[in-house]
């Protein structure tokens, strides 16, 4: 799973910046070494810096009865310092949003306080990186529409503190509906291109048989975001249409398997090359489950996108 529950600029070295300045370096996704910061959060930072990660994505946080956020311990102003002294900035996070996507619930406190440590990290984009888990074997047409009306209202809140909200898909997104239509799809036409990102994980893309290009191509500018992660060569059977739409998710995720970045089956070049027509500012190394040592994973990740993807 995701943190559940390129253009030439975008890789470029640079100091610690605020969220209005342009987007530069290779970013790694936390959730990639979340057993690690459970255990050693200072040092698992001071890894991912020292490999060459420009800049990290983060998952949670965790509230406690008073509202108050934290990350694996620490408290948001103590995160912050330890980014700061690392040389490490944050451009995004993911936060469950279960409650506020949930259609009959919709609670707008759980957007707030994601919107409140947000906008203390100094994110600009804050990502919803599943709908309500409790649905995702029956999501219909009409859940889809509600996200996408929820995901406007958010962008409407989000924005009064600087921060964008947006959406990261899955494989379950690109399942054919009793409409004929994609959830996907759905979520990104009946959101305000103004208000709403999209962050489109290219494994789940590419692994459920879709074709990411296209989707830049119909949706232009709308995925200023990617998750890139590669494809276990031995396993690369889409994960969507007959025999899978029915599947419970769950029988699925167990049984996919991953590879580290440009050791795969993915053609990350050839999306790399339409990354002006998605809109990318920003672009994650993620890998979900991890077969080698975690931290030669993702610098051997990170090898790759440098060497190979820079132009």
């Amino acid at each position: 799973m995701a943190a559940a529950y390129l253009a030439p600029s975008l890789f470029s070295c640079a100091p610690r910046r605020t969220s209005s300045q342009a987007g530069t370096g290779i970013g790694l996704q936390l959730y990639t070494l979340r057993d690690q910061l459970a255990a050693h959060v200072q040092q698992t930072i001071t890894r991912v810096a020292e490999i060459g990660y420009n800049h990290v994505e983060t998952f949670g946080p965790e509230f406690d009865a008073k509202g108050k956020a934290s990350f694996w311990g620490m408290n948001v102003a103590d995160l912050t310092a330890l980014l700061d002294k690392s040389g490490l900035n944050t451009h995004s996070g993911h936060y469950d949003l279960t409650e506020f996507l949930a259609p009959g619930n919709g609670d707008e406190s759980v957007l707030k306080n994601a919107i409140d440590v947000a906008a203390q990290l100094g994110q600009q984009y804050l990502i919803a990186p599943v709908p309500p888990m409790q649905l995702v074997d029956q999501l219909t047409a009409d859940d889809y529409l509600f996200i996408a009306e929820q995901l406007n209202r958010g962008g409407e809140l989000a924005a009064k503190s600087g921060v964008k909200i947006g959406y990261h898909n899955h494989f379950w997104e690109f399942r054919m509906l009793e409409d004929g239509r994609k959830g996907l799809d759905i979520l990104i036409e009946h959101t305000d291109k103004d208000l709403v990102v999209f962050e489109l994980d290219l494994f789940w893309s590419e692994k459920s048989g879709s074709d990411s290009t296209a989707y830049f191509g119909r949706y232009p500018g709308r995925f200023p975001l990617w998750h890139i992660k590669d494809m276990d060569t031995d396993n690369t059977e889409p994960v969507t249409g007959p025999g899978y739409d029915d599947k419970p998710v769950m029988d699925i995720v167990t049984s996919i398997s991953y590879a580290e970045v440009g050791t795969g089956s993915i053609d990350f070049k050839k999306l790399m090359a339409e990354s002006g027509t998605a809109g990318l500012r920003y672009a994650f190394v993620e890998q979900d489950v991890i077969t080698i040592d975690p931290f030669d994973s993702v610098a051997k990740s990170y090898g790759y996108v440098k060497q190979e993807l820079l132009p």
